[in-house]
């Protein structure tokens, strides 16, 4: 295994225990490049560790097509992620919304518990082993570092990304892969990233207000293209929260193709834009700060009137049409002056990476390198915030796993 995060860590145990159970000693080595292993599992959840959602399926993830993510994601669902869970002694409660956390509410204690089910399923872990290059060497590889060389009949990429490179994660997966032959999407982006907003916005002013908002990405032509549903956080750089980071990727890769592409925010979500100026127009006896006030946090609904140019004071049955439409305009068709994302530093995945074509899905092998297998973060595959990327690593990391230490499967 290369790297041992979640995904190598999943694919060291289930290769060392598919060989023992074909009666072959469990010769499994997961070398990983970090001084402290599992840094992204510390800090997922706020430290609690979303180690996985309650429904999962191909719909909550980008990248590679849906049938191939389904038919990695069946060979270990949710359900059987649960039960190996808990019998490496790691109970999962679930939360309002469907996110399943460690009963303890520890992520320390889910790495632990990785970490000890690899050692006696009779897997060794090399840290810190930075793996810099990966070659054939006849049937099987040679794998080399500053440290040394390992020699290896089957070798699992299990590198992550670029997301939170301090973690590890610094791409260098994608440099190996290539060099043995795969293929790698010609994008490499952050993923779930919060997103950053002109210096002049109202929004930076507003660091620290949570609301739900409905988020759409439209293309310069207007059209609709994705949206988003779910909390929205302000920010003193600009936008963060899950409908957010959902949306993220989705605008990078949009704007690579098309500038005009941008994102419009409604802060009532539920209220049509066409609603709000028909309910305004019959507000008698209220104000427009007592109408927006009793819907939003104060601080953000006398910044939506000041951004919209209407006076807080004035009567909503004495409000010209024009005022009635730049004031619902803005609170519900807000175009957020979006000018960047905060890049893979503060991202918590990676989009592209190796497409699940390049791969036999029943083994994860690469087709064009026999003996090799991918798994988590380096595949073409991302996941909506929530313990979806996590399920992601355990699914591929079992299936990964699993082959390379049982050749026949």
């Amino acid at each position: 295994m290369i790297g041992a995060g979640a995904a190598g860590l999943m694919a060291a145990i289930h290769a060392a225990r598919a060989a023992r159970a074909r009666g072959a000693p469990p010769a499994v080595v997961a070398l990983d490049g970090a001084r402290s292993l599992g840094a992204k599992i510390l800090v997922a959840g706020g430290g609690r560790c979303n180690v996985t959602h309650d429904v999962v399926d191909e719909t909550s993830f980008c990248g590679s097509t849906p049938p191939a993510i389904r038919n990695v994601l069946r060979r270990f669902d949710v359900g059987r992620t649960v039960e190996f869970f808990s019998g490496i002694g790691i109970d999962l409660v679930r939360e309002e919304g469907g996110k399943l956390f460690p009963a303890s509410h520890r992520a320390r204690d889910v790495l632990d518990a990785l970490v000890g089910a690899a050692h006696e399923a009779g897997a060794r872990i090399e840290h810190p082993w930075r793996v810099e290059s990966v070659a054939r060497d006849g049937p099987g590889f040679i794998v080399s570092g500053p440290a040394g060389t390992w020699r290896a009949g089957r070798v699992v990429l299990a590198t992550g990304g670029q997301a939170l490179p301090k973690s590890g994660s610094d791409g260098l997966g994608f440099a190996l892969a290539k060099s043995l032959g795969l293929a790698v999407t010609p994008h490499l982006i952050p993923a779930l990233v919060p997103l950053v907003v002109d210096e002049g916005c109202f929004i930076r002013r507003l660091s620290g207000i949570a609301v739900p908002v409905a988020i759409e990405l439209r293309a310069g032509t207007g059209r609709r293209l994705v949206a988003m549903k779910g909390a929205a956080l302000c920010t003193h750089f600009g936008l963060s929260g899950p409908a957010v980071l959902d949306i993220s990727r989705h605008w990078i890769l949009a704007r690579r193709a098309d500038p005009g592409a941008h994102l419009v925010v409604n802060w009532l979500p539920g209220v049509a834009q066409d609603e709000l100026i028909d309910e305004l127009a019959r507000g008698r006896g209220a104000t427009a700060s007592g109408r927006l006030r009793a819907a939003l946090p104060e601080r953000l609904a006398e910044a939506l009137l000041a951004e919209s140019g209407v006076d807080r004071r004035a009567p909503l049955d004495r409000l010209a049409r024009d005022a009635r439409k730049r004031l619902a305009t803005t609170v519900c068709a807000y175009r957020a002056p979006v000018t960047g994302a905060r890049g893979f530093t503060y991202a918590e995945a990676t989009a592209g990476g190796v497409p699940l074509s390049e791969t036999r899905l029943t083994s994860l092998e690469a087709r064009a390198c026999p003996g090799l297998h991918a798994a988590g973060e380096i595949l073409d595959v991302d996941g909506k915030i929530g313990g979806f990327n996590f399920q992601w690593a355990w699914s591929s990391g079992f299936v990964a796993g699993t082959a390379a230490g049982m050749p026949s499967v």
